[in-house]
């Protein structure tokens, strides 16, 4: 069974940015996940997994991404830590699948909002 997304990371914390000023918890919350992306490494990791139909070995990233075994683990607690990925030990490997509430509460967050008159705030 797949695990749960992580504390702290919670699937739709936050008003778009321009919608009013953030609090301090949302704020931290997103700067997780936002910090999480800021590797190129994992970046690529989300883009693999969030492109696959399902769950995806985390055996498969390190051909494919030219890294080390213990590298891609760190990559990919990173981004479980930031509530982007889920992953399932099934003996030696984890399968992991992508959190697409988490994703989706990251691009929200940076979209712009309408004011009443219509245009873009």
């Amino acid at each position: 069974m797949p695990r749960r997304p992580r504390a702290g990371a919670p699937a739709d914390c936050c008003a778009p940015l321009t919608a009013a000023p953030l609090a301090t918890s949302d704020a931290a919350a997103l700067a997780k996940g936002y910090a999480a992306l800021g590797d190129p490494v994992r970046l690529r990791l989300l883009s693999m997994l969030a492109a696959a139909d399902g769950e995806v070995c985390a055996c498969a990233f390190v051909e494919a991404l030219d890294r080390s075994q213990p590298t891609i683990s760190h990559h990919l607690k990173v981004l479980a830590d930031a509530g982007l990925v889920v992953g399932d030990r099934r003996g030696r490997w984890v399968w992991y699948t992508v959190v697409a509430e988490r994703l989706e509460t990251l691009r929200a967050a940076l979209e712009p909002t309408v004011s009443p008159a219509g245009s873009l705030v």
